[in-house]
């Protein structure tokens, strides 16, 4: 039986019995209905990951005992999405689907395409809303570290983040030249893959990626939508790193 994964951001040592309330507890005993004796896993989301099994339920809440804890593994290669932001609910489709692969980082990206705009009033509350949307995903594929996501960047500070990167950069681009499974990613242990918008990247954005160092990249002879481009290349990314075997 797959054991069930909760945020938990206290602490907890093997063998001591602790209390999950708040949201967390009340889906626990209301929605999953777990019941005693049945086994589960807890996460901060960013260093502890523990095991243990229901000892009491309540109404809104359930004790854990403790049985496993440990520091959560850090992957050797990691992924971030940047993902522009896309009308209806397409961007968030996107980053729930990148997290439930594997993506370890999500950046909200403000293209001059986008549809959609994030001012400054509506930044916080919407960053905030892509973190719900990929703290979910990641407990629902049992991934304890979860997807950290940052703040929006305009067109302009993304290529100067290029620019200063060491990682390496791929720009997702139909009209680009050199296919995705061209590409070498020996020495770089990070990688971040731009998705653009529903319109496509412009041409002054891509040259402003390309200059600071990106590297345009296609996925074959179809146009994918901006809701898919970016989980086709981190699954093809996954498998020829090793990170899924």
């Amino acid at each position: 039986m797959v054991e069930p994964l909760f945020r938990f951001d206290g602490q907890a040592n093997e063998g001591e019995t602790i209390t999950l309330d708040g949201p967390e507890g009340h889906h626990a005993a209301s929605v999953r209905r777990l019941r005693v004796g049945e086994k589960l896993q807890l996460t901060n989301g960013v260093s502890t990951h523990w095991r243990g099994a229901v000892v009491a339920v309540s109404n809104k809440s359930i004790d854990v005992e403790i049985s496993e804890a440990k520091p959560i593994s850090k992957p050797e290669q990691t992924f971030i999405l940047v993902q522009a932001l896309a009308k209806g609910d397409r961007d968030e489709l996107a980053i729930q689907a990148a997290t439930e692969i594997g993506v370890s980082g999500v950046i909200p990206w403000q293209s001059d395409r986008s549809v959609s705009k994030w001012d400054d009033s509506k930044a916080t509350k919407n960053q905030a809303r892509w973190q719900s949307i990929c703290d979910e995903a990641s407990k629902q594929a049992l991934r304890p570290l979860f997807v950290q996501v940052g703040e929006r960047r305009t067109s302009n500070q993304l290529a100067q983040q290029v620019g200063e990167s060491e990682s390496k950069w791929l720009v997702l681009d139909p009209t680009a030249t050199k296919s995705i499974t061209a590409v070498s990613l020996q020495g770089k242990s990070s990688v971040y893959l731009v998705v653009g918008p529903e319109g496509g990247i412009t041409e002054k954005e891509l040259e402003a990626f390309e200059a600071s160092g990106a590297e345009r990249v296609h996925l074959g002879a179809g146009v994918l939508r901006t809701s898919t481009a970016g989980v086709a290349a981190l699954s093809y990314l996954s498998g020829v790193t090793g990170v899924w075997e």
